[in-house]
């Protein structure tokens, strides 16, 4: 990858005082090291490839990388919670690079452009059942068409996209990008059958002649809690509130909203609630910002846009007739645990929406031979996404993980590849992983300051009186800037530092795109090229390693 192009400097001279001497035990070795971008995303995304691709304005050529991990790259670029950032190594300099901002730049130049994934499978005959529309059955439809295989997706309710739907809010997700990234699956021709709800799984297996089923019905069932005297009237659930806004059954909540929880549906359910024009919306969470499940970025938006949040509390009782909430304020204890403290205070409130979690539906696997469900109703798995009942696969909310679309998306492309291998009989087997490539192993002579590129967001009055998207998009000067500040972090960019440092010329230019090769008779070990390698790609190993014998063998 090109390095940053502000304000390059040379590379240190390594060779004057490092001398030649006798040919030393270690001698250097060209390898490929995994970014800890790579590594942190859920999705399996090769992020440094596609940066690459996006820094010298092959925008499609990167798209297409996307494309072989992830389906919905416009989606992403905004819903996902991109935890590969907190881990890019350019965080310990002048922050992270804005992956999803350019994630999101090339979806959308995808949606306007009309781009198409890459394809070469021909059609094999086998049938697959998709059960849910949500990201891990879109997922897991898209591979499983890409390697192809007749898929159809059911899917109970009127539209498509599950949670990301019905859970997130379109200032955060506008539909029409939602529904943009569905309809390329259905050109490439995925079966989409709304309003059809999966009673059986093995039913509907064995009826609709299916060779496999891969069920990921989404967590749509919140949980709740007992609050003394409450009126039914007056308390609502996060999910159906969050979902009457797609069905236009918008419940009647007051001027003064109270929000139970403190993950990401609770921030979304107060800034909605301010949204149809409640005066005060209060989230009660009974620990504090430290220890809330939301994004704390999440915290900050809300309460920017007048979302007060009682941290430390607790709901006790609901008074319906005076509308007031009994709140005890709590403590965390050593261990982070919130114990009461026997202080009480009231809130007045017109309704009560509870964001406590949600629990999985899984009847329609119920009685199915051999098949597990854990008591929150998640389905047990093995290694390669099947449930006990030979055929049917399960992913997504469905089984015990991490709950957000990205690693639903995850969960959809491998379950695919283990259910292609299934079907064909040639079994999917993970490829190793290579060593992971961690900041202290960089040498970054030409570090400079390139702070990231913020993206803009609408003006505050603007965000609280409609559901306009909040966060708007890069542009493509912007996107090329963000995408050239990745280190290509453990893999070679032919920045010939390693050619212009070596004292013997015993590096070897093959030619772009071709790397380089050493040539080691002439080679002293000096480490003149290891030490100045800023992405580290380049270790010094035993002059008995196999890589370095097999080089010898091939140039002698």
């Amino acid at each position: 990858m090109a390095v940053d192009k502000t304000d390059m400097t040379t590379p240190p001279d390594l060779t004057q005082s490092l001398g030649t001497g006798p040919v030393p035990e270690l001698l250097p070795v060209y390898q490929d090291f995994l970014p800890p971008c790579n590594h942190g995303c859920p999705a399996g995304e090769n992020i440094q490839a596609w940066l690459d691709l996006a820094q010298s304005g092959q925008h499609e050529a990167a798209w297409q990388v996307i494309m072989r991990d992830n389906a919905m790259p416009a989606i992403h670029g905004r819903a996902c919670y991109h935890p590969c950032e907190p881990v890019c190594n350019r965080e310990s300099v002048d922050g992270a690079v804005s992956i999803h901002a350019v994630e999101r730049f090339l979806g959308d130049r995808a949606l306007e452009l009309g781009w198409m994934p890459e394809t070469s499978c021909e059609d094999t005959g086998h049938k697959i059942l998709v059960i849910g529309a949500g990201p891990a059955g879109l997922s897991a439809a898209y591979h499983l068409r890409q390697f192809g295989h007749d898929v159809e997706i059911r899917e109970a309710g009127p539209e498509p996209g599950g949670m990301m739907r019905y859970g997130i809010p379109a200032y955060r997700l506008p539909r029409n990008i939602l529904d943009a990234e569905v309809q390329r699956l259905v050109k490439m021709g995925v079966k989409l059958t709304l309003n059809h709800k999966v009673e059986d799984a093995v039913a509907a297996k064995q009826q609709g002649g299916f060779d496999a089923v891969f069920v990921c019905v989404g967590a749509h069932i919140s949980k709740r809690t007992d609050i003394p005297a409450r009126d039914a009237s007056k308390v609502l659930d996060a999910v159906t509130f969050l979902r009457g806004m797609e069905s236009g059954e918008q419940p009647i909540i007051g001027r003064r909203v109270a929000i139970y929880g403190g993950g990401n549906t609770a921030m979304d359910a107060a800034r909605t609630a301010k949204r149809l024009g409640a005066t005060d919306a209060m989230i009660i969470y009974r620990r504090d910002r430290a220890h809330m499940p939301a994004h704390d970025f999440e915290a900050t938006e809300a309460e920017e846009e007048g979302v007060k949040i009682n941290w430390l509390s607790t709901i006790k009782e609901m008074d319906t007739d005076a509308t007031t909430l009994t709140i005890e304020k709590m403590v965390l204890d050593a261990e982070g645990r919130p114990q009461p403290t026997g202080e009480f205070e009231t809130l007045e409130a017109d309704s009560l929406i509870l964001a406590l979690g949600q629990d999985i539906d899984s009847d329609l696997l119920q009685g199915a031979a051999g098949v597990e469900l854990k008591g929150d109703g998640t389905v047990i798995v093995d290694e390669t996404f099947m449930t006990g009942y030979a055929g049917i696969f399960a992913g997504g909310d469905m089984v015990p993980d991490e709950r957000s679309i990205t690693f639903a998306v995850g969960h959809g492309k491998k379950a695919a590849r283990y259910i292609n291998g299934f079907l064909t009989s040639q079994p999917y087997l993970p490829a190793a992983k290579h060593p992971l490539v961690e900041y202290d192993k960089l040498q970054l002579w030409y570090k400079t300051d390139a702070p990231v590129s913020l993206q803009p967001t609408i003006d505050l009055e603007r965000r609280v009186s409609g559901f306009d998207e909040v966060i708007t998009g890069l542009t493509e000067e912007q996107a090329v800037f963000e995408a050239q500040r990745c280190y290509s972090c453990g893999n070679c960019f032919e920045c010939d530092g390693c050619f212009g440092a070596c004292p013997e010329n015993a590096v070897i230019k093959l030619g772009t795109g071709k790397r380089y090769k050493y040539d080691y008779d002439s080679c002293v070990g000096c480490r003149a090229c290891f030490l100045q390698c800023p992405c580290h790609a380049i270790e010094m190993a035993p002059a008995d390693d196999p890589r370095i014998l097999a080089i010898r063998e091939e140039t002698a």
